[in-house]
C-alpha cells in the first residue's frame, strides 16, 4: 500500500469516531432495526362489542360523578334531569370508550356510532341493555349465552346448561364457532355427559356426574381397584379382570434393528444398540452376541478384541502398530513424525537464549545501557579518590568511545563534513 494513502486514512477514521460519539442517537437511528411485533389473533367481533359497550357503561357512571356531588342537591337535580341524556354526556363518555391502542373498537365505534347516537335518543327505555340491543339485535355479532352461530342455536346439552357444564362449547355467545364440546379432563361425549377412556362413574344424578381415574392400566374400569378393569390401554392385556402387560420381546410385535436388541417396559418396550463386539444380539454386552463383529473373536462365551499387532506389519519405514477395538493402525515411532505421508526424525529445537527473541537494535540498546550502569558506578568509585577504580574508570570511557567511534566514525565524518 502507497504509505501516502494510509496517511490519509487514518483522519479519515478519526473523523468518522469522532461523529460517531459526537451523535450516537443518529447513528443508532441508522444502524436500529425495526421491532417486529409477534403474530396475534383478532378477537372475535363479539368480544370487541363487549369490551366496547362495557367502557361505555363505566364512562356512564364515570360522568354522572364528575359532574356531580357539589352539596347543592336542588340545583344538582335539575340540572342532573337535563344532563343526563343529553348530547353532551354521549360525546364525553365516547371519548372515552376506545383505548388509542384499540384499533378493532375505534373501527367497530365508527361502524356503530349512528346506532348508539340513536339508541341513547330514542330506544333507552325500551332496551335498556345496551349490549343486547347493539351487539346482539342489530349488529348481530352476539348470541345468547349457551348458544353459537349465526342462528343463535343451542350449544350441546341446552342453552341452560351447555356441555353440562363439564366443558366448553365453542363459540358460545358468538355468531361463529362450532358448538363442539371440549370437554374438561375424565369427561367426554358430545355434550361431556359421560366419562372419558381411563375415568369410571363415581357419582351420578339427574344433575351432577362425578368422574374418577381407573387404575393406571385400565382403558375402561368399574372402580378404582387393580381389579376392576374392563378394557385396558395399549400394550396391557386383561386377564381376570386385571390388566397384565404385554411383553412384546417375546412375541412379533417388537420390531428392532439388525444390530439392536429388545428391552421390554410396562406397556410398551426398547430398541437398544448391540456392543461393537457383536453381529446381532440378544441383550446387552459382548457376552450376548450372536456373531463376533471383523477385529473381534469368540473367547468363551465373549466376543473380545483381536490384537492384530501381534501379526501386523506396518508398512511404512520408522512406524509402528498400535491395536484399536476392533482394529488396528499405524503410527510414527517414537522420535518421528509424519511429513506428507513419511515419518521423519523430530528436529530437537536448539534451547533459546535469554535474548534470543530481541532484535538487533534492542541488543545494542540493552549493550549501551549496560555499559552505561557501569561507566556510572566506576565513576562513583571514582569519585572518592580511589586511584585504581579511577584508571579503570578512564579506561572503560576510552574503550567505549573507541568502540562508538569505530562502529559511527564514517556517519560521523560525513556529518561532520556537511556541517550537521
Amino acid at each position: 500500500m502507497d504509505p501516502r494513502s494510509s496517511r490519509g486514512i487514518a483522519p479519515a477514521l478519526l473523523c468518522g469516531l469522532s461523529f460517531f460519539l459526537g451523535f450516537p442517537g443518529l447513528v443508532w437511528v441508522q444502524i436500529s432495526v425495526p421491532h417486529q411485533s409477534s403474530p396475534h389473533t383478532e378477537p372475535h367481533p363479539c368480544h370487541t362489542c363487549r369490551g366496547l359497550v362495557d367502557s361505555f357503561n363505566k364512562g356512564l357512571e364515570r360522568t354522572i360523578r364528575d359532574n356531580f356531588g357539589g352539596g347543592n342537591t336542588a340545583w344538582e337535580e335539575a340540572k342532573l334531569s337535563k344532563y343526563k341524556d343529553s348530547e353532551t354526556r354521549l360525546v364525553e363518555v365516547l371519548e372515552g370508550v376506545c383505548s388509542k391502542s384499540d384499533f378493532e373498537c375505534h373501527r367497530l365505534l365508527e361502524l356503530s356510532e349512528e346506532l348508539v347516537e340513536s339508541w341513547w335518543f330514542h330506544k333507552q327505555q325500551e332496551a335498556p341493555d345496551l349490549f343486547q340491543w347493539l351487539c346482539a339485535d342489530s349488529l348481530k355479532l352476539c348470541c345468547p349465552s349457551g348458544t353459537f352461530g349465526p342462528s343463535c342455536l343451542p350449544c350441546p346439552g341446552g342453552a341452560e346448561r351447555p356441555c353440562g357444564g363439564y366443558g366448553r362449547c365453542e363459540g358460545e355467545g358468538t355468531r361463529g364457532g362450532s358448538g363442539h364440546c371440549d370437554c374438561q379432563a375424565g369427561y367426554g361425549g358430545e355434550a361431556c355427559g359421560q366419562c372419558g377412556l381411563g375415568y369410571f362413574e363415581a357419582e351420578r344424578n339427574a344433575s351432577h356426574l362425578v368422574c374418577s381415574a381407573c387404575f393406571g392400566p385400565c382403558a375402561r374400569c368399574s372402580g378404582p381397584e387393580e381389579s376392576h378393569c374392563l378394557q385396558c390401554k395399549k400394550g396391557w392385556a386383561l386377564h381376570h379382570l386385571k390388566c397384565v402387560d404385554i411383553d412384546e420381546c417375546g412375541t412379533e410385535r417388537a420390531s428392532c434393528g439388525a444390530d439392536q436388541f429388545c428391552v421390554n417396559t410396562e406397556g410398551s418396550y426398547e430398541c437398544r444398540d448391540c456392543a461393537k463386539a457383536c453381529l446381532g444380539c440378544m441383550g446387552a454386552g459382548p457376552g450376548r452376541c450372536k456373531k463376533c463383529s471383523p477385529g473381534y473373536q469368540q473367547v468363551g462365551s465373549k466376543c473380545l478384541d483381536v490384537d492384530e499387532c501381534e501379526t501386523a506389519v506396518c508398512p511404512g519405514e520408522n512406524q509402528q502398530c498400535e491395536n484399536t477395538e476392533g482394529s488396528y493402525r499405524c503410527v510414527c515411532a517414537d522420535g518421528y513424525k509424519q511429513m506428507e505421508g513419511v515419518c521423519v526424525k523430530e528436529q530437537i529445537p536448539e534451547s533459546a537464549g535469554f535474548f534470543s527473541e530481541m532484535t538487533e537494535d534492542e541488543l545494542v540498546v540493552l549493550q549501551q545501557m549496560f555499559f552505561g550502569v557501569i561507566i556510572c558506578a566506576l565513576a562513583t568509585l571514582a569519585a572518592k579518590g580511589d586511584l585504581v577504580f579511577t584508571a579503570i574508570f578512564i579506561g572503560a570511557v576510552a574503550a567505549m568511545t573507541g568502540y562508538w567511534l569505530s562502529e559511527r566514525s564514517d556517519r560521523v565524518l560525513e556529518g561532520f563534513i556537511k556541517g550537521r
